[in-house]
């Protein structure tokens, strides 16, 4: 043991390194999580919100206050094992493992479509009548 253990000085601490940093190479995430080699996307114009990967894989998806569907918020939330729980257990199949480079056309052809949030009556034109009236 070094005299730095056994020292009564406290700002040892800031002092000694709680793990070797082995062989970074810039990528890896913030928090100290691993680098994942697939993103996971939700399309959420099929998605049904029934909250099953919210509850399963909680870091990672969350239900969005408007639309009512689930969004994956955060790429390193979970372990892999867990999100490919959640994967497996939506019942309409909307949740992928994508490449990271497509997650932005990814995001930008969904804003292209017109979602309704669910629970909500669709919106009609007010040209339209009904027939028979």
């Amino acid at each position: 043991m070094g005299s730095l253990i056994n020292s009564d000085d406290p700002s040892v601490a800031f002092k000694v390194n709680a793990q070797e940093d082995a062989c970074q190479n810039g990528k890896e995430p913030l928090l100290g999580g691993q680098l994942r080699e697939k993103a996971v996307w939700v399309d959420e114009s099929i998605c049904i919100g029934c909250r099953y990967c919210a509850n399963v894989a909680c870091n990672t998806f969350v239900i969005e206050r408007f639309y009512g569907r689930s969004r994956a918020f955060r790429q390193d939330g979970d372990s892999k094992e867990l999100v490919q729980e959640a994967i497996d257990t939506c019942p309409v199949n909307c949740i992928h493992w994508v490449e990271f480079e497509e997650l932005d056309s990814l995001r930008a052809e969904l804003e292209s479509i017109k979602i309704q949030p669910l629970g909500m009556p669709p919106k009609v034109s007010k040209g339209i009548k009904a027939r028979g009236t």
